[in-house]
């Protein structure tokens, strides 16, 4: 019965505000989940972003900042427990400006900086027992991947290196292939050259995750069959429901469960929708058709404000049935979160930015997952990861004696 016809039936006024403002049960329940266990969420572009604004004097982390995903009030509201900033690097350092490993240099000092600037929150975390330790005293984990290999300019001491000031994953590509890699751009049909194969052997001894989001089917299973860690995605989603080269075909998946790895889904629009994904596509399309037809800049302009205002949006279920088809396919000890956060322009209705987290783990309550499940997702599963990638270098260290 409608609330219009509730109130005609003499239905109390004050019940009737009274259930309209009672809380989402199984919100209230994620947030008191959220409190046991760590969300750590694989990838957030917030480094990036703040370079890009001029620099951490010039953005203040520890107030809400509308332009952006991340910032400390939202990451309390969003009752998270750590993050992989992502230290991007362009592709374009591979052509000019600052050498690609000098870039990933300044990010990492960012994300050190931005940490220790708010230590009483935010502490920095490089191993699963940091994050646990953390997580006690109420502080938030800071952790570090590197988003691009060519970062390491094809030299295994600049890995090495990384290494040693925290990185603790590493981006095999970007967009554009490299010579020991391919991403998921390009169509060639080959994988890791014999020196990927080395740069993945060298991450396992170190202890540093491979991350195959933004490489190609190939390489995905070249590093699975390299690898002697469990291999992560840092920010990748299910192919079978959104037919996109940056997502994970089953195939794939079901190669994630002998590995023991991770698919941290990724809330990019286009990654999560099939109907948004098209759209894009078409959007490419329509404009390619008005140049053709010799539209003038005014026309085109107009045109395609038209065309983006009929655009399908992503939703929050969108995101969550892509962790539901991963449990259903690779299993649900395989499959986490990786927002993308900051590096993406759009997002999906209902996870606008860092504080919806409880709001994802809600509808998979909603969906009838059970509490151990849901922790698995939100923080579990990673922790796991890299507990077993620690143990793999600790052995693969000693054998090097």
């Amino acid at each position: 019965m409608s609330v219009a016809l509730l109130v005609v039936a003499g239905y109390p006024a004050d019940r009737l505000a009274s259930q309209a403002a009672k809380p989402d049960s199984f919100r209230l329940k994620a947030l008191a989940i959220l409190r046991t266990v760590p969300l750590i969420d694989g990838h957030n572009d917030i480094p990036d972003a703040i370079r890009e604004r001029g620099g951490l004097d010039a953005v203040d982390f520890s107030v809400s900042q509308p332009k952006l995903m991340t910032d400390l009030p939202r990451i309390r509201a969003g009752a998270m427990g750590g993050q992989f900033w992502a230290a991007y690097v362009p592709v374009t350092t591979m052509d000019s400006g600052p050498h690609p490993a000098v870039y990933a240099l300044e990010q990492i000092d960012l994300v050190h900086r931005l940490c220790a600037r708010h230590s009483g929150s935010m502490a920095m975390a490089y191993t699963a027992a940091d994050v646990q330790r953390n997580f006690a005293a109420g502080r938030f984990s800071c952790l570090i991947g590197i988003e691009g290999g060519h970062a390491i300019e094809n030299s295994l001491g600049a890995l090495r290196m990384f290494y040693r000031l925290g990185v603790r994953y590493l981006t095999l590509t970007h967009w554009r292939s490299l010579d020991w890699a391919v991403a998921s751009t390009d169509t060639a049909r080959r994988g890791l050259s014999a020196f990927g194969k080395q740069v993945v052997l060298e991450m396992n001894r170190l202890g540093m995750l491979v991350d195959l989001s933004h490489v190609n089917d190939v390489t995905m299973s070249d590093a699975l069959h390299t690898s002697r860690a469990p291999i992560i995605f840092s920010h990748s989603s299910a192919r079978a429901l959104t037919d996109h080269a940056r997502d994970v075909p089953d195939s794939i998946l079901k190669l994630v469960p002998a590995n023991g790895g991770i698919v941290m889904v990724n809330f990019n629009p286009g990654f999560v929708s099939e109907a948004v994904r098209a759209y894009g596509d078409s959007t490419s399309a329509w404009a390619r058709a008005l140049r053709a037809a010799g539209a003038d800049s005014a026309t085109r302009a107009d045109s395609m404000r038209a065309w983006d205002a009929r655009a399908p949006h992503a939703t929050l279920r969108q995101v969550a049935d892509h962790i539901e088809h991963i449990r259903q396919v690779a299993g649900v000890d395989y499959v986490g979160i990786g927002s993308d956060f900051d590096g993406i322009t759009e997002v999906p209705d209902g996870l606008e930015d860092v504080s919806k987290f409880p709001d994802l783990i809600a509808e998979l309550l909603r969906r009838g997952w059970t509490e151990l499940d849901v922790k698995k997702v939100a923080g579990l599963n990673i922790l796991r990861v890299m507990r077993a990638a620690e143990r793999v270098a600790a052995g693969l260290q000693r054998t090097a004696r």
